[in-house]
């Protein structure tokens, strides 16, 4: 049985549990795997939670979930653009695999239909990518 973790983004609680409720499907369909909700402020703390879990030694992958909704001010560029810069980064500096599973939308309707909602479900394939990618790893490094 292997172990993951999701960093969950509480900023926007509903998007939160949908995002939530697809990953946690996702790793359930997969096998029997034990998963450790990890629950941070925002998208920008995201990063951060994924160093923590990856650092630690304790998972097989992380899954980053949160959304990100534009405003009237730049600040969503910003949170956008460094939330993804530092998951990449802390999966290339652990080897660790760590999903980008944000949503980064213009209103809340489009957030909510990429949320479990009908176009899309992120946080199942976030899931999804981080069971992929640490096959991979195990596959390649052993």
């Amino acid at each position: 049985m292997s172990r993951y973790a999701v960093a969950l983004a509480r900023f926007y609680e509903e998007l939160a549990e949908r995002l939530l409720a697809g990953a946690r499907a996702a790793f359930a369909e997969d096998g029997e795997h034990e998963l450790e909700v990890l629950d941070v402020p925002g998208a920008f703390e995201l990063p951060l939670a994924a160093s923590y879990a990856a650092g630690s030694g304790h998972f097989a992958g992380v899954a980053c979930l949160g959304a990100v909704i534009r405003g009237e001010t730049d600040h969503y560029d910003y949170v956008c653009a460094e939330t993804a810069r530092g998951v990449m980064r802390v999966q290339l500096d652990t080897g660790v695999p760590c999903a980008f599973g944000v949503l980064t939308c213009a209103t809340m309707e489009q957030a909510l239909a990429r949320a479990g909602g009908g176009k899309r479900d992120q946080g199942r394939h976030a899931a999804e990518t981080v069971l992929r990618m640490a096959a991979l790893r195990a596959e390649l490094l052993g």
